[in-house]
């Protein structure tokens, strides 16, 4: 049925998607139309601070990544990915075709990394870093796809339903709408079974947009817009170096969804450390409240090495919360948030299943909340292991030997056995550690 292919296979590149992107956004088609974070102060945030720079880019380098990204679409669908419908297996049909590629290209001579994308940075700088855990992390962290990526990229999106596209990096409200008006038109014509385009923004830049901006924004297609608000409390948000106020995030966000855009908001529990933790939790329930976003979502704090925050907590400058600790600053905002909203937590690092429709359901995450807490420490030390390791293997697939090695004192037969508490403790903090936030 496939007989031959429209597209050559020496013409295809790569494009440039976007590794850091919200949970929502997972099996989305991505685009960057910014690299990477002009800020990259945030104490907590470790995604930008091994040499990523920020850039922009023009529209022609866009859309010259929208032209390449579909013609990696229309060859894997003519060599029969997504025939008769996309599912699963079309990653099994995806290495026969990338290895004949690849072969293709390499006897034309054509070397991958010859033409690279629009001048992004190397990656070298994280091939030089020397602590395990940030090189664990920034295998996700991906400047220059190969073309190998960018196939699976196309392929997870279709099998994810093909309906939604996100455009990185980290604030989006930067570029101008016309620029949105070029690119989203494109991608459109070229995706046309795309139904919802979301973007990062920053608070504050939204606070200081031009309304007439931000709507014709919303005219040229965005729908949605993740904002990054980690706190409400300014004392909190000072202490790392978050750039913005709450000023910022009531303001901004306000002005966002009065420009007719879904405001989605992520909140960080734990940034308070233990010394801030009541008030981080009751000032985001106070913002929050003035907001009233569309969607909460939780993304419990993880320090990361190379970054301001790690050296905090190294210097008695910053207390971690823990576990338990946590669980109760969640319950305090919980109880404290008094509109209607959407509450997810959709987060690897989060350990509570806490999902549900304000004020409906708020009841009944209380109700898992307090079930948690009924529990004795020997019981809620089994449930936070069983909760970390589902979500590691709900990452990752699997679990890596070095986890698998970590948990064998702990298997009885075919059963999970705490006897050393304080063993048990150390394993949750390694698996927890490996977690992508």
């Amino acid at each position: 049925m496939f007989s031959f292919s429209k597209i050559d296979a020496l013409d295809l590149q790569p494009f440039e998607i976007c590794s850091i992107r919200p949970p929502t956004e997972n099996y989305s088609l991505t685009f960057r139309i910014t690299r990477n974070c002009y800020w990259n102060k945030c104490a907590f945030c470790p995604v930008y601070k091994c040499g990523a720079k920020f850039s922009r880019r023009t529209v022609d380098e866009v859309l010259g990544d929208v032209q390449r990204a579909r013609h990696i679409d229309d060859f894997l669908f003519e060599h029969g990915i997504g025939y008769p419908v996309y599912s699963e297996a079309d990653f099994y049909k995806l290495h026969g075709i990338l290895q004949d590629v690849q072969c293709k290209q390499w006897e034309a001579g054509i070397v991958e990394g010859d033409s690279v994308s629009d001048g992004a940075e190397d990656d070298e700088s994280a091939l030089n870093i020397d602590d395990e855990r940030m090189r664990w992390f920034m295998q996700w962290f991906v400047e220059k796809p190969t073309l190998a990526q960018c196939f699976e990229h196309i392929v997870q999106w279709r099998i994810g339903g093909g309906k939604t596209c996100f455009l990185g990096d980290a604030d989006g409200l930067i570029v101008a709408a016309e620029d949105y008006e070029k690119i989203l038109s494109a991608i459109k014509r070229n995706f046309p079974t795309l139904e919802r385009f979301t973007i990062y923004g920053r608070t504050k830049t939204a606070r200081k947009k031009d309304f007439k901006e931000l709507s014709l924004i919303q005219k040229a297609g965005i729908h949605r817009v993740h904002f990054g608000l980690e706190s409400g409390s300014d004392e909190v948000l000072q202490l790392v170096n978050k750039g913005e106020d709450s000023r910022d995030h009531i303001d901004g966000c306000i002005k966002t969804r009065e420009a007719r855009l879904s405001v989605s908001v992520y909140i960080m529990p734990g940034l308070g450390g233990r010394r801030l933790s009541r008030a981080h939790a009751c000032e985001t329930a106070r913002v929050i409240n003035a907001i009233k976003p569309d969607y909460v979502r939780l993304r419990t704090l993880s320090v990361f090495p190379y970054t301001p925050l790690l050296d905090m907590v190294k210097h008695g400058q910053f207390e971690l919360c823990s576990d338990d600790e946590i669980v109760d600053e969640i319950e305090t905002l919980i109880t404290a948030i008094e509109v209607p909203v959407m509450l997810y937590s959709d987060s690897a690092t989060n350990l509570l299943p806490l999902h549900g429709k304000f004020p409906d359901e708020k009841d009944q995450l209380l109700s898992i909340i307090g079930e948690y807490k009924s529990k004795d420490y020997r019981q809620r030390l089994e449930y936070r292991l069983r909760a970390r390791l589902e979500s590691f293997v709900g990452q990752y697939g699997r679990l890596t030997d070095d986890i698998d090695e970590l948990l064998q004192p702990l298997i009885k037969g075919n059963r999970l056995v705490i006897e050393n508490m304080g063993y048990a403790e150390n394993v949750i903090a390694a698996i927890y550690n490996k977690l992508m936030p």
